[in-house]
């Protein structure tokens, strides 16, 4: 019980950072890879559409920036000697960056691999894939942005 009391604070606030960098860059690295399978096909056909495939590729990849950007936050607030509950609170304030950040990624791969699909059929509206893609990348932001609000909250 001693060492719970000691380090258990500390430990879930290395968790809860660990967290958000783990699973939003889960959720980055599955939407990638999903854009990115829909984009060699594309390319592999016509190489000339590399460029806008790779942008569309490159979009869900933002939150496994946005779980770094959290992670060094809440990484900063780390003291080895902080209590369970300021661990509690720390790790609290990264889950929703964690979690939203690895649901998201995966959507929007699955949205930019279907935009992608437009740039093959429409290339003059490809931009249009890039709003559906931009749509679910709200929802990244609001994540982060409760994150970082929650981890400002936090005084210890």
């Amino acid at each position: 019980m001693n060492f719970l009391e000691t380090f258990g604070g500390y430990a879930l606030g290395l968790l809860g950072a660990g967290l958000a960098a783990v699973l939003a860059g889960i959720g980055s690295a599955k939407g990638t890879g999903i854009a990115g399978e829909a984009g060699a096909g594309l390319v592999s056909e016509d190489p000339s559409k590399f460029g806008k495939a790779m942008i569309l590729q490159v979009i869900p990849g933002t939150q496994g920036l946005y779980g770094f950007v959290i992670w060094f936050l809440a990484f900063n607030k780390l003291v080895p000697t902080m209590d369970v509950a300021q661990g509690l609170q720390i790790l609290a304030a990264c889950l929703p960056i964690a979690l939203g950040g690895l649901l998201s990624g995966i959507a929007q791969g699955k949205v930019a691999a279907a935009s992608v699909n437009i740039l093959a059929k429409k290339p003059d509206d490809w931009s249009k894939g890039m709003i559906l893609c931009i749509t679910v990348e709200f929802y990244a932001i609001l994540s982060l942005l409760a994150s970082f609000m929650m981890l400002n909250a936090i005084s210890l």
